[in-house]
């Protein structure tokens, strides 16, 4: 698995964008690929859950989501993660 964590900034642009990237997020979760995610309580970013093989499927993800361009949204970090409880 594959955590992605993001941060944000106070920008309209990444408000309008979010809708779009939930349904996206949304749809890979009944696929299996997003197992979690959500905001931080306190909004600052966010944290993805990822059921992928590799980093390239993950970046292939980043790379199909506008979101993760859009002006407020950054990407901080890109970790692999072995749960052994699920």
């Amino acid at each position: 698995m594959w955590i992605i964590e993001l941060t944000f900034t106070a920008n309209d642009e990444r408000l309008a964008a979010r809708p779009a990237h939930r349904r996206l997020l949304e749809q890979l979760h009944g696929e299996g690929v997003v197992r979690l995610a959500g905001p931080l309580a306190d909004d600052s970013g966010a944290v993805i859950v990822l059921d992928v093989a590799d980093r390239d499927a993950v970046d292939r993800l980043i790379a199909a989501d506008p979101y993760f361009t859009t002006p407020g949204v950054s990407v901080a970090k890109i970790r692999q993660w072995e749960p052994f409880l699920s």
